[in-house]
């Protein structure tokens, strides 16, 4: 079983001698513990840092593209390098390195296909009494929109199973933490949780200036991600709700036209009405999404027969002839050539 702990980073080249300090060089269950370095537009000397301390593995962004960006082009080059599990922690050395072993094990026992790190923000002194209770309160709803019970949905420090990762799809352009987890519950993924400590903070995150920023983005893609699986449900609601409220006043106007009262009350049967064709809207989006549910749902199917064959063995060969750029090494190109030639002398 091999393992791959990818490391997105921009400008860390004072924290990742940390990071990379009390990384874990073997692990039981895993045959060999890879390390990849995601340079997300780094301008400092991170790369150079990285492979003095023995770093083999590179993916590079020639400018910034965000931390979703970058964990999906990280798993994609560990898939296609072979990866049975990966690893995501943070460039900066919040997350503790050596608990890595022990974050793994759920996933190495066939347990769990995915596990979150808890940092029990509740005991993080750096964090504000109203900035816990935002964390709480957004791991609640992430829970309720997945069906999972996660303690700290926003935390990055995540192992990934091989299984897991060909079946979830990165969409979001801000991060993958909550994206990931509504997914996960969605598609009936295993996901459990690692209790952990966090190191003591180095710098200020780079992903928002201020909490509220953080809110903002992060309720964007929660929605967007429950839209994505349950817009059906949305309008079902709706539907029903625009219903019962159109019927009370089509009700009231019938009931006063049997009593014989002819003064009208033409306002209530135009309400009425209104309601109602709302309600007929919505249970029409209703029915839409639903078939764009089942489309989707046959597409992503689709989408994991061709990840599974992406990164089959016989692929695995011929990515790993590439060099951190995705072009074909010498060594490659040399072989190709031969290739050829022996074709060529065979068909003279």
């Amino acid at each position: 079983m091999r393992l791959f702990i990818q490391i997105p980073c921009l400008n860390e080249e004072q924290t990742l001698p940390l990071v990379l300090e009390h990384m874990p060089k073997t692990i039981p269950g895993i045959d060999s513990v890879e390390l990849l370095i995601i340079d997300d537009g780094c301008s400092d000397n991170t790369v150079e840092v990285a492979r003095r301390l023995g770093v083999r593995h590179v993916v590079r962004h020639a400018k910034p593209m965000g931390l979703a960006r970058a964990f999906r082009d990280g798993v994609d080059y560990a898939l296609k390098h072979g990866a049975d599990i990966v690893v995501n922690t943070d460039g900066d050395n919040q997350y503790p390195s050596g608990a890595i072993a022990q974050l793994v094990q759920p996933i190495v026992r066939h347990e769990a296909d995915i596990v979150v790190g808890d940092r029990q923000t509740g005991k993080i002194s750096e964090f504000s009494a109203f900035k816990k209770a935002m964390q709480h309160f957004g791991s609640w709803v992430v829970n309720k929109a997945a069906g999972t019970h996660i303690p700290d949905a926003a935390s990055g420090f995540r192992a990934y199973s091989k299984r897991s990762l060909i079946q979830l799809n990165i969409v979001t352009e801000f991060s993958y933490c909550m994206e990931t987890i509504i997914q996960a519950g969605n598609k009936r993924i295993a996901i459990a949780s690692y209790a952990i400590t966090t190191n003591p903070k180095t710098r200020e995150s780079r992903l928002f200036s201020n909490i509220f920023e953080h809110m903002a983005k992060s309720g964007g893609a929660i929605i967007r991600s429950f839209l994505m699986f349950k817009s059906n449900v949305i309008f079902k609601w709706a539907a029903l709700i625009f219903g019962v409220l159109g019927l009370i006043p089509i009700i009231r106007f019938l009931l006063y036209v049997f009593q014989g009262d002819d003064s009208g009350h033409v306002q209530s049967m135009l309400l009425g009405v209104a309601l109602l064709m709302i309600a007929a809207v919505c249970f029409a989006l209703q029915i839409i999404s639903e078939v764009q549910r089942i489309q989707r749902r046959l597409v992503e199917d689709e989408l994991e027969r061709v990840k599974e064959i992406q990164y089959s063995a016989p692929y695995q060969a011929m990515w790993a002839e590439q060099d951190e750029w995705g072009n074909q090494s010498a060594a490659f190109a040399d072989n190709e050539k031969t290739t050829c030639s022996m074709k060529d002398s065979a068909t003279d």
